[in-house]
């Protein structure tokens, strides 16, 4: 995760920085010459799936993953905390696993972010009794190693997820990977695997995917590099890893986001160094309101449009890695780990840090560092659920090339999910356009041909108000369609014809599932944990017929999903 030196984009893409020349629109939508403003009658619009459509690709489960990081309450107080009355033998949350398992995550990127990057894995392991107390450089905390890769080991388990591990790069590297590997997946019989015996877990933990480092550009990284230092770096370390395990899915750093200086040149340098042995390039971008003090209109219909930022930021990583493919005479694409996205409303947290350097320069200061203090806790509006919808519906528009993606954070820290300390967890409004895709997204995703209304932006110029994806497995005969309404003031009719889903014919009818719309006339309510449900999904009436044609109305400022089976 950025810190302070970040200019989140709409986040990366503030409107005094654009280029003149206009963003692509998503794949498989038009633009028709129909501006909406005000309360004005909006033109119709529609979604399509002619019978000759091409699938994206199939839908990779890793899409729904998500992201716990040793940062404020994401772990302490948010998965751990042994003396909640829901908690278990091991202090894990049951009241939090259980609302992990609805949100429907499915890997788990660990133990940072930022915090890796001066982080020995070997503190987390062993007896916690045992276990050393350590500063925390990147977010200025004391962590207290109650929980480590056992732990983690552990909860994920039982929450079902895999494990995305990230090495720390910062202060450690190539020896400090190696063993860590060899603990976590080693047959028993060489000194670290039998330590991980002797901790308990018998068998290797299996783990897949690992992350070499965390944003190594970014100045406020501990050991931030140069792109050739990082290149060399990570191409030692992902050979010798392959060497250890070659079945192993690697992931380097990618450049800390579309604001960086070197953002597209940095993945081409690192990746065609160190192509031979990668399998991924980390992709990392967070969005926010940028006028949401003043509740300026402009501002929220740019950041109802984020999403063609992420359509932009997928292209310039993806042409970056197939440079470095062909430099390398190469057959294998490099694919997009987008393993940190959401809103995050980075400018709180910019103020509080501003605040922090401001005291701590005066003079030297020896007092403790906090533990687990409440941090990046952002309560979340109904407009924002509607922003991750639609992010979610880009990223599954690109899963030919974004073959995993985590959402950040999970619980407490810029999460779906709050868990008040002794008290409740409850449901932020991310939870649900996350939960929908990660419970029903299956088979193969298709861009629908859209022709939709377009809205004005003063970030990305003209844009259709109108996106959607449709995902369709033909062997269980289920379907999913999501759609958002990024229009800010108007509402718009939406025609929905599925009827050329592949083997329609043969499935005879369609029949709908469940219809639900999130939207609130106050875009800016939120839930909270006096009440939780003040924002949910309420029921969309709709009535589709045997060939999968219905018509329903978006009002602005809102997000669909309508479940189908044959």
């Amino acid at each position: 995760m950025t810190t302070h030196n970040s200019q989140y984009s709409a986040e990366t893409t503030h409107p005094d920085k654009q280029e003149s020349s206009p963003v692509p629109t998503a794949a498989g939508t038009t633009a028709s010459n129909v501006s909406t403003t005000g309360n004005a009658t909006t033109s119709d619009a529609s979604i399509a799936l002619n019978a000759d459509a091409t699938p994206v690709a199939d839908v990779p489960p890793r899409l729904f993953g998500s992201f716990v990081e040793h940062l404020g309450r994401c772990v302490y107080g948010g998965i751990y905390e042994p003396s909640h009355p829901t908690a278990d033998e091991n202090g894990f949350r049951q009241d939090v696993l259980d609302l992990v398992k609805e949100l429907g995550v499915t890997c788990v990127r660990y133990p940072g972010g930022n915090f890796v990057s001066n982080y020995n894995w070997e503190d987390g392991i062993g007896p916690r009794e045992n276990r050393p107390m350590r500063r925390d450089l990147a977010w200025h905390c004391t962590e207290t190693n109650e929980m480590g890769i056992d732990d983690f080991y552990r909860w994920s388990q039982k929450a079902g997820t895999e494990i995305m591990l990230a090495v720390n790069m910062g202060t450690r590297g190539l020896k400090a990977a190696l063993d860590e590997l060899e603990y976590v997946n080693g047959a028993p019989g060489t000194a670290w695997a039998d330590q991980r015996v002797a901790n308990g877990i018998e068998e290797p933990m299996d783990i897949k995917m690992w992350c070499i480092g965390n944003e190594m550009d970014g100045p406020w990284q501990v050991g931030h590099m140069s792109p050739e230092e990082y290149a060399g770096a990570v191409d030692k370390v992902a050979h010798a890893m392959k060497l250890a395990e070659s079945g192993l899915e690697l992931v380097a750093c990618g450049s800390s986001g579309a604001y960086m200086p070197t953002f597209g040149t940095w993945e081409k340098t690192v990746l065609t160094k160190a192509y031979e042995n990668l399998d991924f390039v980390s992709c990392h971008a967070y969005y926010f309101d940028r006028g949401h003090k003043t509740r300026a209109a402009a501002s929220m219909q740019d950041f109802l449009a984020s999403s063609e930022d992420m359509t932009k930021f997928i292209a310039t990583v993806s042409d970056a890695a197939d440079q470095a493919r062909e430099a390398n005479n190469g057959t294998k694409d490099i694919a997009l780990s987008f393993d940190e996205w959401g809103v995050w409303y980075s400018d709180k947290w910019n103020e509080q840090e501003d605040q922090w350097k401001a005291e701590a320069a005066q003079g030297l200061h020896h007092e403790p560092w906090p533990k687990s203090p409440h941090l990046l806790e952002d309560i979340y509006t109904a407009a924002d659920a509607v922003v991750e919808g639609s992010l979610m519906i880009t990223l599954l528009k690109h899963c030919d090339r974004v073959r995993s993606a985590s959402r950040a954070q999970l619980v407490n820290v810029i999460a779906p999910i709050m868990a008040e300390e002794h008290g409740p967890a409850w449901r932020q409004t991310t939870f649900y356009p996350f939960a929908e895709a990660a419970l029903h997204a299956r088979g193969q995703a298709y861009a629908p041909a859209i022709s939709s209304p377009t809205i004005h932006t003063e970030a990305y110029g003209d844009v259709p108000a109108i996106d959607a994806v449709v995902t369709w497995d033909e062997q269980a005969r289920t379907g999913l369609l999501l759609a958002v309404n990024r229009d800010a003031n108007t509402p718009h009719t939406l025609t929905i014809d599925l009827s050329g889903l592949p083997g329609l014919p043969g499935l005879g009818t369609l029949a709908l599932g469940k219809a639900q719309l999130l939207h609130e006339d106050d875009p800016y309510r939120t839930n909270t944990a006096e009440a939780p449900e003040a924002v949910t999904p309420q029921p969309l009436g709709i009535a589709m017929n045997a060939t999968g044609t219905c018509t329903a109305t978006l009002p602005a400022i809102s997000w669909i999903s309508v479940e189908f089976h044959g």
